[in-house]
């Protein structure tokens, strides 16, 4: 008898891994019905952190959309799924356990089936709060495993990840080939072990495309007894995304598989109505190069949906690294050298780093040490002069267990610098927050919810929910949906004055200050030296101290506030950024020395 293969529709993060958002509710709500006739899942990704932060940004309400996006898939017998980050919840930084647990409750009553878990460093600790709190809410808890390539990442070492969270009452562990350089023939002999000692648990493959191994990996993990496969469809399919599920299908039919027949009029309903979405408003945002494979990524393991922003930092650093190459009398560097160099130093800097699997933050993190180092290297400095504080709260065991051991250097960095390793359990140091949250509820006259879900949003996403309680988040969206159509040549008005950016020099200014660095906007949006300050006297004067991992000044955001936070101490020696300036991610501000 054939073999059933089960698929799964990444939709959410087919739209996550394409461009910075994902539809409104009406527009999910839309094509709903659509997915639900192409009659070949079983199972459907709707929600996750970036799913709830967008909804807020749009200025709308992640709760009401979770119901209402769910509602029809599951009414047609389809589970639906979500993915959270362990001990980071839905956002980027650490969750009290208490607001974690309060998560899992409100999403199995909003009508989330499936709870997919993973930590970015594989640490069993991180995850059992998850598995335990997904079974007491009812949830089915699917422990997501990191997958990546290197000499730590063995068959042995993710099966004693699968060991403890098997211990913890996991339903099913799912293959999270976030950058897609596991190796097939691993993959399947990984998923044979699983098979193997824990018959009862359920194993998914989640593989992306971008260096193109994802095909012949679903085949070898199918093989070797996978149950789904996470699949996308056109014209969100291939590229830094998923396959999409028409050629799986066929490959898994040719192979002796049982596999569901696809519906091609909802198909190309499905394919009709994303490209619909696109053109209306979410295709501004999106990178065409995202929609490109690329070999480059199999060396140094970095996730596709990361080369927007990567080109974007590596172009800012360009005139200051030519600078430096010019004032030695040496050839100017092109971007792509650089990119090639920077892939480079990603795969010296991640094995000395402990082989954090490169996800989100930590794919961040080692990108980020890697592009300073770069940076300082050229300008004639030596290698790890800039670290960040919250890499190095990773580095100091902070967020967890780095799967491999650092290398000497970086110890011996840490204890010159007189910092403290940790041992203990990442989750300690989160005291509960809950009734902190509470009061605030309380203090502002909010009620906290159906199934207290409207306490939850704030305590998992308090800078966005009040933005979005306000109002505020929806009037910096459509601020920044008229910039865009502007800049695509759409006949929109922007009333708000926008102050542009003096024309500078770094490539001079560099040339007679050799050993200044940069201070760099960490995203795109509004330069503020000083909150709630107009004029130009709110920039810093030469000679003003920066103090290491102290804001030296801002960026207003369409969310809120990010910090642009100096490597390292120093002193102001120019600032060629003015108050209410618009900048881009990676833009130089300021230099210090």
């Amino acid at each position: 008898m054939k073999r059933e293969i089960k698929f799964a529709l990444v939709y959410r993060d087919m739209w996550q891994s394409s461009g910075k958002y994902v539809p409104r509710v009406d527009q999910l709500e839309e094509v709903a019905p659509a997915i639900v006739r192409m009659g070949c899942f079983d199972r459907v990704e709707t929600n996750g952190g970036a799913f709830e932060q967008v909804n807020l940004l749009f200025g709308e309400n992640p709760n009401v959309a979770v119901r209402r996006w769910t509602a029809p898939l599951r009414r047609a017998g389809l589970q639906t799924q979500m993915l959270e980050r362990g001990l980071n919840g839905l956002r980027m930084n650490p969750v009290p356990a208490d607001v974690r647990e309060l998560m899992f409750k409100v999403k199995k009553a909003q009508g989330t089936d499936i709870a997919r878990s993973f930590c970015g460093l594989n640490d069993p600790r991180n995850l059992r709060g998850s598995v335990e709190f997904a079974k007491k809410a009812g949830m089915i808890s699917q422990v997501a495993l990191s997958i990546t390539h290197s000499p730590v990442h063995t068959v042995p070492y993710y099966m004693g990840v699968v060991d403890k969270v098997v211990e913890y009452g996991a339903d099913e562990i799912c293959l999270k080939d976030m950058a897609g350089v596991g190796r097939p023939t691993v993959l399947g002999e990984l998923v044979a072990d699983i098979k193997k000692k824990y018959p009862h648990i359920k194993v998914q493959y989640h593989g992306h495309t971008g260096p193109g191994f994802s095909p012949a990996s679903m085949l070898e993990v199918a093989r070797a007894g996978a149950d789904y496969l996470d699949v996308a469809v056109d014209p969100l399919s291939w590229g830094k995304v998923h396959p999409d599920v028409i050629t799986v299908r066929e490959m898994m039919r040719a192979d002796g598989f049982l596999v569901r027949d696809i519906d091609m009029d909802a198909y190309m309903e499905v394919r009709s109505l994303t490209q619909k979405f696109i053109d209306d408003f979410l295709g501004y945002w999106i990178n065409p190069a995202n929609a490109r494979m690329s070999s480059l990524l199999v060396g140094c393991g970095l996730p596709g949906g990361m080369m927007g922003s990567m080109m974007a930092d590596l172009k800012g650093f360009q005139d200051a690294i030519n600078a430096a190459q010019r004032g030695r009398g040496q050839a100017e560097l092109s971007l792509d050298t650089l990119m090639v160099k920077l892939f480079q130093e990603v795969e010296y800097v991640w094995p000395r780093l402990g082989y954090p699997p490169l996800v989100t933050p930590f794919s961040q993190y080692v990108k980020n040490t890697a592009l300073m180092n770069l940076f300082n290297m050229l300008s004639g400095n030596p290698r790890w002069t800039t670290i960040d504080k919250d890499t190095w709260g990773m580095i100091l065991g902070e967020m967890g267990q780095l799967p491999g051991p650092l290398a000497p250097e970086i110890v011996a960095l840490a204890k010159e610098k007189g910092l403290e390793f940790h041992t203990g359990n990442p989750q300690d140091n989160y005291p509960d927050e809950l009734p902190k949250f509470r009061q605030m509820m309380k203090d502002e006259g909010w009620d906290v919810g159906q199934d207290e879900e409207e306490l939850f949003e704030l305590a998992m996403h308090e800078r966005q929910y009040r933005d979005y309680r306000s109002g505020v988040a929806k009037e910096r969206f459509n601020k920044e949906l008229a910039e865009m159509k502007a800049k695509a040549g759409a006949p929109v008005v922007v009333t708000r004055p926008v102050v542009e950016m003096p024309a500078f020099d770094a490539a001079d200014f560099l040339a007679a200050h050799p050993g200044a660095l940069p201070l760099q906007a960490p995203v795109a949006g509004q330069l503020l030296w000083q909150v709630d300050v107009e004029d130009a006297s709110a920039a810093p004067v030469s000679g003003t101290a920066v103090k290491a991992g102290s804001p030296a000044g801002y960026v207003q955001t369409r969310y809120g506030m990010e910090e642009i936070v100096a490597p390292s101490d120093g002193r102001i020696l120019a600032v060629f950024g003015r108050q209410g300036a618009r900048v881009a991610k990676g833009e130089i501000v300021a230099f210090y020395v």
